[in-house]
Order: C-alpha cells, then structure tokens, then sequence
C-alpha cells in the first residue's frame, strides 16, 4: 500500500511515510462493505473471503464501514488522500491536532504515530462511532482524546489547536475552529467536492484563515448536522449544456457556489476563466462572514459561504 503511494507522490513527508507502514490499517476495518453491496469480515470462516479482506484493507481505496437506514455514515477514507491531506496540514513536532470525524480511528492513529498520543484530539457526533474509534485505537497501541460531540463546535476544552483536519464534507468553515486555532493554525478540511487549505492569522482587521483549494478531488460523507443541499440543482442546471454538467471541475464550481449564484451564472463564470482547476480557487474566514473567490480574494469573482 505504501509503496503504491509512493508512486503517487504521496507522502512527501517521510515522517508520514514512517506513520503509514508502522501503523496497521486492518486492525481499524475488521469489516467494511465490498463493492458488491456484501460484507467481508475478519472473522469470516471461510479463508478466501478472509484473505480477500486482508487484501482489500491494504489496497489504496476508500472502505465503507457503517451504514444506517441504507446510507453510509462512516467510511476508512483512501490512504493516498489521507496522506495528501496529511502533507498539507503541515505539522511539526510537538504540535496538537484536532480531527473532526472520528471515522474507524485510523486517521487519528496515524496522528499520534507523527505527533504522540496527548497531542491529538479527535470528535465525533455518533457514540458508537467514537466507542469503535476508541477499542480500534487501543488494539494499536494508541490513546489519543476521543470526543462524543458536535464536530461543528470543535473542541474547545483541548483548544488552541496548531492544526485542524476534517475528513468529513462541509458546506463552510465553522467559526469555533478559527477561535480554538493557534496563530499560524493550518486547516484542512472537504468544502464542495475539493480540499480547502486555510492558515490562521492574527490580523490588525482580526483573525483572519485563508487560503487555495488543494488540486485533487475529494468525496466525503458530510458533517451530520450541516445543511443538506438541494443536489437536483446541482445536478440539473437549467440552461448548462450537458458537458459541462459532467465535468468534475464544473460541479466543483457549481457544488462551491450553490448556495449564492444560480448555474447558469456559475457556468457562464466558468467559461470565462477557461475551465478552472481547483486550485485556482480559495476561502476567506474574517470576522464579518465568509467567502469562496477565484484567483484572487479581493478579486470580482466570489460569493458568500453559508453559516454552518
């Protein structure tokens, strides 16, 4: 799995790296959910079900491990990604870390690997969730503070936090983690479809977190509790050709700007900048609100994010 990474480019940091081999991720997916709508299992009896387990908990993908009510709600997210996002939050020694969404512990683990365990802090909404996180991380050798609570609120008992990394969707940055930020805090956290990457500073205006989206997609079960987004819209724009509608880089857009500009004006501001990457666009938390921009975040081109 490591080495499949690596060929990825991922990670650049060999800290990481040292983190991913040493830390064993089929201790944190004893189950998940196979492609095929089954179930496999460590405690299979059947020995080539158990070994395709084993197989599938070191591939580079992203596993589903909880369902309710036939909807995912927990998933050990795709290591390549993981580690992407591990690289941009850029940690040092002696930093504490808080990740909201708890998800099988993995993450967390790899977190206390890097930093030690009275360094990270890591939330979740759903109780049987964090229990899980908690025995899975123990069977590892870890002890990190896992949290039963409303990720949206953060931690503040544990806070200030040189880093903020959320492996769950949002529809904007909630205001408690730049107020349980350190000055220079990194915050990576799934907006839309892509990965934002914001630094925390103390400004003569306030405290301001800003900065671009990373180039990569990323798909993630949304923060319970956020608002839900009308996703016909999304997905049916009145008066956006059909292409467009299905290309990845368009629906970033329209997914970013859905709650403040119509898809026509999202597609026709698309055609403009000729088809922009993720990385061309950013986020900007102050005092006064929020905003997502394009180029530039003073520029012409950016709209308001919506309260979380």
């Amino acid at each position: 799995m490591v080495r499949s990474m690596s060929a990825a480019g991922v990670p650049r940091d060999p800290a990481w790296r040292a983190a991913f081999e040493a830390v064993p991720r089929h201790v944190f997916v004893p189950y998940y959910y196979a492609g095929d709508g089954g179930r496999l299992w460590a405690g299979d009896p059947d020995e080539e079900a158990r070994r395709r387990w084993l197989d599938g908990a070191y591939a580079d993908t992203a596993l589903g491990t909880r369902m309710r009510d036939g909807r995912l709600i927990s998933s050990s997210s795709q290591p390549s990604l993981m580690a992407g996002m591990l690289d941009a939050l850029d940690v040092r020694d002696g930093d504490r870390v808080l990740e909201i969404g708890a998800g099988t512990g993995y993450n967390a683990a790899l977190l206390a690997h890097r930093l030690g365990d009275g360094r990270v802090t890591t939330v979740d909404l759903d109780p049987e969730i964090t229990e899980s996180a908690r025995v899975h991380l123990a069977a590892a050798g870890h002890r990190p503070a896992v949290v039963t609570g409303d990720g949206a609120r953060g931690c503040p008992e544990r806070s200030p936090f040189d880093g903020i990394i959320a492996t769950c969707a949002l529809p904007s940055v909630p205001r408690a983690w730049i107020e349980q930020a350190a000055p220079g805090c990194r915050i990576v956290a799934p907006l839309a479809t892509g990965l934002v990457a914001l630094r925390v500073e103390d400004t003569a205006e306030g405290r301001v977190a800003q900065g671009p989206f990373l180039s990569t997609s990323a798909y993630f079960v949304a923060l319970r509790g956020a608002p839900e987004r009308d996703e016909d819209a999304v997905r049916h724009g009145a008066g956006v050709p059909r292409h467009a509608l299905s290309n990845d880089l368009f629906r970033f857009l329209l997914a970013l700007s859905a709650d403040s500009i119509g898809p026509l004006e999202a597609y026709r501001l698309w055609r403009h900048a000729h088809r922009p990457g993720r990385e061309r666009f950013g986020v900007t938390v102050t005092d006064a609100g929020q905003w997502a921009w394009l180029d530039d975040p003073d520029g012409p081109h950016r709209w308001p994010l919506p309260p979380l």
